[in-house]
């Protein structure tokens, strides 16, 4: 598979919010006001990256030739979990704003099946260590342009005139179906 191809697919095609429903928690929660979704689909997009280096590094260069692929969820796990840590004293430090209006979603980061997910479908598809961090970019890419869409639709959706019974949560999922429905038109596109 070409590099493009990987990037593409992942970003669009098999969106993980979109297309296999992974990481909902915070694509629902951090898309109210687009500075807020871009600030997290970065802090994702640094996350899933730098994940997939360091997961695929430990997979293909210490977990297959000891024999033990078997510990590659507990050790992906723990991989994400320290970058997530990281992420989080950056952003204190240096952008407090940031961070106080991402707040508990920050640390969901580390249980965001997403991140988890893209690990293990870069060890399930074989992909070496360069298609994997390729891999990683394009689905990071996917949820950065998914909740960014999200989070505009929702600042419009605050002064338009909705039905009462569709105010609040029942018109976020609405919204995020009907998303979910357009992404599906990638999965058409043939290379």
């Amino acid at each position: 598979m070409s590099i493009f191809t990987i990037l593409f697919t992942a970003a669009l095609v098999n969106n993980f919010v979109l297309s296999q429903f992974m990481g909902i928690c915070p694509f629902l929660g951090v898309s109210k006001k687009v500075e807020t979704a871009a600030g997290m689909g970065g802090a994702v997009l640094f996350v899933i990256t730098i994940a997939s280096l360091c997961t695929s590094l430990l997979y293909n260069y210490l977990l297959v030739p000891f024999e033990l692929e078997y510990l590659n969820t507990i050790v992906f796990i723990l991989v994400i979990a320290a970058l997530v840590q990281f992420v989080e004293m950056v952003l204190k430090k240096k952008m407090p704003a940031l961070y106080k209006s991402l707040g508990v979603y920050l640390p969901l980061i580390t249980t965001n099946c997403a991140v988890l997910g893209v690990a293990l479908l870069s060890v399930q598809n074989e992909y070496n260590v360069l298609e994997s961090v390729i891999n990683g970019i394009g689905a990071s890419i996917g949820f950065l342009i998914a909740i960014v869409l999200m989070a505009g639709i929702r600042e419009k959706l605050e002064n338009s005139n909705i039905p009462e019974v569709f105010k609040g949560t029942p018109i976020v999922l609405i919204t995020a179906g009907l998303m979910a429905i357009a992404f599906c038109g990638f999965g058409g596109v043939g290379f």
